[in-house]
């Protein structure tokens, strides 16, 4: 199950309008087929979404979704620079009910 860390540095004037966009975009990411989490959270200057995926056929759909696209456009110009994308393989270790996002 691909699990993927996003994140997205705002402009200090464009704060409250990123939080915005990427908050409308979750309601309709969870409706995607294979989604298992789309978590939004926030930091100092930044938002990271904690995403985790039934599988790559799902993550594929999600990178052309119209959510995802609407999102994008939302916050064009309003980032600090390019967000960051990172594809994680899970490594389960010790107890399966702490060790994996899901076990």
């Amino acid at each position: 199950m691909p699990v993927i860390v996003a994140t997205f540095s705002p402009k200090p004037e464009h704060v409250d309008e990123v939080r915005e966009a990427l908050l409308a975009a979750v309601p309709e990411v969870h409706k995607e087929p294979g989604c298992k989490l789309y978590a939004v959270h926030e930091a100092p200057g930044k938002f990271v979404f904690i995403e985790e995926w039934a599988d790559d056929d799902a993550v594929a759909k999600h990178a052309a979704s119209p959510a995802l696209a609407e999102m994008l456009q939302k916050v064009d110009g309003k980032l600090a620079g390019p967000f960051d994308i990172v594809m994680l393989t899970p490594l389960p270790a010790g107890d399966p009910a702490r060790g994996q996002l899901r076990p």
